[in-house]
């Protein structure tokens, strides 16, 4: 390449060239440098790219925890909170499987992405991603971006989810309680049928034990409750809410993710992607409205 560029057919030297071009390179090199940005995975391109299967655990009965390698093991996501990645794989017939899924994984890791995966009878995804080995990939495009978080955008959030839902919520809680410049304290309310169905319980008490005056968790149960000390027998229910948030106002938000009965019991459900809809449920009961409530 050097030998071409140096032949006389193609270098003709110039004061204000070659200035032009170190200033150019000085410029760009200080800039990444003071940035101090790694490289990103994924730029909002809308370009697939095929990640390769490293590991897969087993959470629950139902649920894994999946580990995807980026393409350059300098490179984070590129993700923002809150943010999602789209995944894709074509059937035997042609046709294509797309599906959102939340990352876990701080935003700033280098490497790898990871989510957690349910598995549901019907799930196409999930099924898909479930009988996936070591080495093999699966297509991801992205970010897309459901909320854009600011440190310390209110003075306090309440986090209310089910089953699988909690990724976001979890998003949400990792970044606000690693980054010591945001104060905003955090209260979640989890529910689950026992305690095996608790995703990221091993994370979410971790954090609450090492968080204490920042993140408060609370857990609900269908069955075997007693087994947790953080958890309480029954659903997420108006009273309970009314008992713990502080209601509507300017310095607080609400945030909801889960399956449609909770939706319908907390919230209302969305009304497409680009609408949320009216808050009905027991929020609506409480006084809220969607100034005060996003639904993931």
């Amino acid at each position: 390449m050097f030998a071409k560029i140096s032949s006389s057919r193609f270098f003709i030297p110039t004061v204000a060239a070659t200035a032009a071009a170190i200033g150019s390179t000085y410029f760009l090199s200080t800039r990444n440098f003071a940035s101090n940005e790694s490289p990103k995975a994924f730029v909002g391109d809308d370009k697939w790219i095929d990640l390769q299967l490293i590991k897969a655990e087993d959470l629950t009965h139902d649920t894994k925890k999946v580990y995807f390698k980026l393409p350059e093991k300098d490179q984070v996501s590129g993700l923002e909170v809150a943010s999602l990645l789209l995944a894709k794989f074509v059937t035997p017939k042609g046709s294509n499987v797309i599906r959102p899924y939340t990352p876990v994984s701080d935003v700033n890791e280098k490497g790898v992405v990871e989510f957690v995966i349910k598995r549901y009878e019907t799930g196409k995804m999930g099924n898909h991603i479930f009988n996936l080995t070591p080495n093999e990939t699966l297509a991801f495009k992205g970010p897309l971006q459901k909320w854009k978080w600011q440190p310390n955008q209110f003075k306090e959030i309440a986090l209310i989810g089910g089953g699988s839902g909690i990724t976001p919520l979890y998003q949400l809680i990792h970044h606000i309680t690693n980054n010591p410049e945001d104060k905003t304290k955090v209260k979640l309310f989890y529910g689950n049928k026992t305690p095996n169905d608790i995703l990221l319980r091993k994370e979410l008490e971790e954090t609450a034990a090492k968080n204490p005056e920042q993140f408060e968790l609370h857990l609900f149960l269908d069955k075997d409750a007693e087994q947790v000390p953080s958890a309480s027998s029954g659903f997420i229910s108006k009273d309970v809410l009314k008992k713990y948030l502080p209601g509507p106002s300017n310095d607080s938000h609400v945030f909801v993710c889960g399956p449609p009965p909770l939706y319908k019991a907390i919230s209302g459900e969305k009304v497409s992607p680009q609408d949320q809809g009216e808050v009905t449920g027991a929020l609506a009961d409480l006084g809220y409205d969607k100034t005060h409530v996003f639904k993931f």
